[in-house]
């Protein structure tokens, strides 16, 4: 009677001599042992594997998200900073005041000339010639006849080049009524342009030998050929002349922040 009473005083919920593993389980309260299945109890186990492993996986993909944004916020402070920095940069500012003297200067440049009359193609009389030849350093001068087809084409062309090309003066002066100058100058064919420079005649065209002899060569072919005879030069774009001065600030911040970064790395 003794042993019966002392083994129904025995708890029943935990067993004593239960392995190890399944006193663990029962203890945690995550099952409750109702019978022994081997099938059942690996099938839990593996199941509360599976949830660690994604309880970790979640924590360790929080980790990042946190991680990822400290780190854009810190770049975006530094960017700020950089930044700050760049604009107080003694290079960039003289690259930037150095932009504006030239522009103020190409600025005055254009009003001398206007004042001169460039930027248009005109008609001269034989009593301005020698004035408008002397009065600037590049002069195109256009001979012609206001019966002949083929010097109404070098009127168009001329006078489409005349706004482009401000710093040479296009001119034009009818040959019947400057016979002084004709004669001096051995005009004999016409059309007949003669290019000037400092006053002295340096070269000219006569009729369209040097233009492929036809009258349907483009404006772009007469000016290639001005170019090559030096009297006009090759002119950028608007575009271009500020896309230089974009690569010139480019390199200018790259050498600054390389530089910065040596700083920093020392």
């Amino acid at each position: 009677m003794f042993w019966a009473r002392r083994n129904l005083a025995q708890p029943t919920s935990v067993p004593r001599l239960l392995p190890s593993w399944m006193t663990q389980i029962a203890a945690a309260g995550s099952i409750v042992i109702t019978k022994m299945d081997p099938n059942a109890v690996k099938s839990t186990l593996s199941n509360l594997a599976f949830g660690n492993v994604m309880a970790a996986a979640a924590r360790d993909y929080q980790k990042e998200l946190l991680a990822h944004e400290k780190a854009q916020t810190s770049s975006s402070v530094n960017e700020e900073v950089d930044l700050d920095e760049l604009m107080d940069d003694p290079e960039l500012e003289k690259l930037h005041a150095d932009r504006i003297a030239a522009l103020k200067k190409e600025a005055e440049k254009r009003e001398e000339w206007k004042k001169k009359g460039h930027g248009e193609y005109r008609e001269i009389t034989e009593g301005d010639f020698l004035g408008e030849v002397t009065g600037s350093e590049k002069v195109i001068c256009h001979f012609y006849h206001k019966e002949f087809y083929r010097c109404k084409i070098i009127d168009k062309h001329l006078k489409s080049l005349a706004p482009k090309h401000i710093d040479t003066k296009f001119i034009k002066l009818d040959a019947e009524n400057a016979p002084f100058f004709v004669t001096k100058l051995a005009v004999k064919t016409l059309p007949c342009v003669i290019l000037f420079r400092q006053g002295v005649a340096i070269d000219r065209l006569v009729g369209f030998q040097d233009l492929g002899g036809k009258d349907d060569f483009t404006t772009r072919t007469l000016e290639v050929l001005l170019i090559k005879k030096g009297i006009i030069a090759e002119k950028k774009d608007e575009d271009d002349e500020d896309d230089e001065y974009l690569d010139s600030t480019r390199r200018v911040v790259r050498s600054s922040t390389i530089a910065g970064s040596d700083s920093d790395s020392e």
